[in-house]
């Protein structure tokens, strides 16, 4: 894409002070791998043969991707482009040549990406760039999941929550939605590996669906405990060192001394280790502000979680660059 300055983009980048948005955006055009992502989206983009000439490919991936760093809708997006010097020149658009793609434009553009199952495929292609810089290593693997609320409420066409969401009880807490299973990389806290299921699947039953294969040794919290007596776990015929914490109760029942201290010692040591798996739920949580679910129904919430963990993959990456 050619991208020439206008007079209002020197003006603004004339100014005194570089906003956080400004460095943010910077970076990630710096390290996101484009040429590999369009590649992706190409062969199944309007290729604009006949009817309107399509919006430029770089210029919506770009969008979409303004999209879910944000948590914006289609309508939000759109005016926030308008509003922000900061997001148009991320997007490489000039109002003086080139109008805004409207939400109708970015809704056609996601249905894209979600019939073809492309933003897997983006999940999967960044991650491959990742490994070919060192980052993404293959010896352990940590695997956690986590509720994403689903909006309760009936007050819709149909007078029904979604169907394919469902409630389930944490602690003394009812939540109501779908869950992220995720399988991430021990050393780098990359993830490999998303799976999503409604709120009440259990963490345990997608255990050997978050493993890539190559790692060594499989940390998670107690709500894994038993995981390597599972039949599909037995199945793969390979060495695991799994590193399961203990339930608290068992430890609170031991009696004060020795045994004890060293058995709290073991689990401190496990749980530094098995912490970083919290690192991508919270980029995806507080940074991208994806605390609840936005359509309905698993299947495009999952397309949207590969985009948000891929994204946040991205992120991880550019911080590990720079240490």
């Amino acid at each position: 894409m050619i991208h020439q300055t206008s007079f209002a983009q020197v003006e603004f980048t004339a100014k005194k002070k570089t906003t956080r948005r400004e460095k943010f955006l910077g970076r990630m055009e710096e390290v996101i791998p484009w040429a590999k992502l369009l590649a992706v989206i190409e062969p199944h983009y309007p290729k604009g043969e006949r009817g309107r000439p399509p919006v430029g490919l770089e210029r919506m991936l770009r969008v979409y991707f303004l999209q879910q760093w944000y948590g914006l809708a289609d309508e939000a997006i759109e005016d926030a482009l308008y509003d922000s010097q900061a997001l148009r020149s991320f997007a490489r658009i000039d109002l003086i040549a080139e109008g805004v793609p409207d939400a109708t434009t970015l809704l056609n553009f996601r249905h894209l990406l979600e019939t073809h199952d492309l933003c897997k495929r983006l999940f999967t292609a960044i991650n491959a760039d990742l490994a070919t810089r060192g980052l993404l290593l293959r010896e352990g693997t940590l695997v956690d999941a986590t509720l994403i609320a689903a909006p309760p409420s009936t007050k819709n066409a149909k007078r029904e929550r979604d169907p394919e969401m469902h409630q389930t009880k944490k602690g003394n807490q009812w939540y109501f939605g779908m869950k992220a299973h995720i399988g991430a990389d021990r050393d780098s806290k990359l993830v490999h590996t998303v799976v999503v299921t409604a709120a009440n699947v259990a963490d345990i039953t997608k255990t050997s669906e978050l493993l890539h294969g190559q790692e060594q040794q499989v940390h998670a919290d107690a709500g894994y405990t038993g995981v390597e007596k599972r039949a599909e776990m037995m199945a793969l015929e390979r060495k695991i060192d799994w590193q399961i914490a203990c339930k608290r109760g068992l430890i609170k029942a031991l009696a004060e001394g020795a045994e004890k201290e060293a058995c709290k010692a073991v689990e401190k040591a496990k749980a530094s280790v098995r912490a970083f798996v919290e690192h991508p739920f919270h980029i995806v949580k507080n940074l991208f502000r994806h605390r609840k679910v936005r359509y309905r129904g698993l299947a495009k919430n999952g397309h949207q979680l590969y985009t948000l963990f891929g994204l946040a993959n991205v992120v991880i990456g550019a911080r590990r660059a720079t240490v």
